[in-house]
């Protein structure tokens, strides 16, 4: 039966409120092959967008929409046969709060990559690893309209025939094996129009996703749209327009070696009794002990970073658990683990402004590749903290605040250690190498840093930042061109 035909059948079927399952599954091959046809079958492709983006979890509140960049170019080299792709990405910020790692003024070009269970950054000729990534990069590979059909063919895809806007569409259901689930939605041309999507993130569980094409042209052979758009976690996060489109062009992308042998690392360095430093990564946390337990400030990234930091920190003080972990705010980063953190019992610690929302996501299922705290079965307990909360064994005392009127974001906290004088924060202030020169323009960030020290009148001899080295408190000054 042509594919045209069976379109035609399962409409009538549709009409009529029949839709058996052993059509639906046995015609989705068939509807995947006439749309693999009509659009082209490239091994390869190379395309370059422009447009707007969206920093996917790096809200300036929690729960409102994701920061705005200028992409001023978006070259995506994939090779369908490998599952690989390698981003080229020159950006600016298109508005001044929120994070995302960007500089406050200026373009930044970053160069991203993912290569079947691999994915890392290259900084000059420094591959940076970057297991976290690897879901997402993928997921934005196999959605992409001829990625899409691939994976829906070697993936069991199932059909069922809807009603979309007034047009009848096949809607091309699969899974692939803990990555992520998928439906595209294939029109009476046999093109990808739009495709949804579900897939696992460390911070939100099971997140939804949605891209849509729109207005397809032939280019060289390949069916192509000129206009792209997604959303992620109930927000946008690309809305570009197609400049460029190359088929069948040489992607040739090796892992590197580093990247190959890479772990979870945890270098720890003891900064004063009971309270440690816990580095070897591209986030930090920090371990203090009390009489009969340990607060941890910071679970970042994932499973995979803050399992390995609870785990040392369980040999650092051999049988006081972990009952309190410090988050110093609520971008995906820095709260990759606070998922983690509850799986382990741990009581969040995180200003108030995030309470509410840490409670509805942390509640949120995690089944497409489950993680600790899903396979924990635990519930969250989230502590909100105002202006300024002090926690104490009578002996050791840590104080938190607010960190008031930055751009970074808006649930923004710092924890002192009065006693030891030690100052820890995070993205407020990353050290530089030693030895580098105060900018012409200080970091606005770090100003704001300053001020609030001030504010609160803190007597600091060191900073711990979760991003970098420990460093005297002279090097944030110095930063910001202002003497002590």
């Amino acid at each position: 039966m042509q594919a045209k035909s069976v379109l035609s059948l399962i409409g009538f079927y549709a009409a009529m409120g029949i839709l058996p399952a052993q059509v639906m599954a046995s015609d989705a091959s068939a509807v995947l092959k006439r749309a693999a046809s009509a659009m082209g079958e490239p091994k390869t492709m190379r395309y370059v967008t422009e447009g707007t983006g969206y920093t996917f979890g790096q809200a300036f509140t929690p729960g409102m929409a994701w920061p705005k960049i200028t992409v001023h170019s978006q070259i995506r080299s994939i090779n369908f046969d490998t599952g690989s792709m390698r981003e080229e990405i020159t950006l600016s910020r298109a508005e001044p709060k929120g994070g995302g790692g960007y500089p406050l003024a200026g373009q930044q070009r970053n160069d991203q990559f993912v290569s079947g269970a691999s994915a890392w950054n290259m900084a000059g000729t420094n591959a940076q690893p970057g297991p976290r990534f690897v879901v997402d990069r993928l997921h934005q590979l196999w959605v992409t309209p001829h990625g899409v059909i691939k994976a829906a063919q070697r993936n069991n895809a199932t059909v069922e025939f809807k009603t979309v806007g007034g047009k009848s569409m096949a809607a091309v259901t699969f899974t692939e094996p803990g990555r992520f689930q998928a439906t595209a939605f294939i029109n009476d041309n046999y093109l990808v129009e739009r495709v949804e999507s579900r897939l696992p993130d460390p911070v939100l569980g099971d997140v939804a996703s949605v891209t849509s094409y729109a207005d397809y042209r032939d280019q060289g052979g390949v069916q192509f749209p000129s206009r792209i758009q997604q959303s992620q976690g109930g927000h946008p996060t690309l809305d570009v327009t197609v400049k460029e489109v190359k088929a069948n062009v040489p992607v040739d992308i090796q892992v590197p070696e580093a990247v190959l042998k890479a772990t979870d690392r945890v270098a720890v360095e003891k900064v004063a009794e009971g309270v440690w430093f816990l580095a070897g990564g591209s986030h930090n946390s920090v371990a203090i002990e009390m009489k009969d337990h340990m607060v941890l400030v910071e679970t970042p990234l994932n499973d995979g970073r803050s399992g390995a930091v609870m785990a040392q920190v369980k040999q650092l003080a051999a049988g006081k658990p972990i009952r309190y972990m410090i988050n110093s705010h609520n971008h995906f980063d820095h709260s990759g683990g606070v998922r983690t953190a509850v799986a382990e019992g741990a009581t969040i610690v995180t200003q108030a402004g995030n309470k509410a929302y840490f409670e509805k996501i942390l509640a949120n299922p995690n089944k497409i590749n489950p993680d600790m705290l899903a396979k924990s079965g635990k519930k969250a307990k989230v502590m909100g903290v105002g202006d300024k909360q002090i926690m104490t064994d009578g002996e050791r005392t840590i104080e938190i605040h607010r960190i008031q009127d930055g751009v970074h974001n808006n649930t923004f906290q710092m924890v002192y250690l009065p006693k030891e004088k030690l100052l820890i924060e995070a993205d407020a202030f990353t050290p530089p190498p030693p030895n580098t020169p105060a900018p012409a323009t200080p970091n606005a960030n770090n100003v704001n840093l300053v001020d609030n020290i001030e504010r609160l009148k803190l007597s600091v001899d060191r900073i711990l930042p979760l991003h970098g080295r420990v460093v005297p408190l002279d090097d944030l000054y110095v930063a910001v061109g202002k003497k002590r």
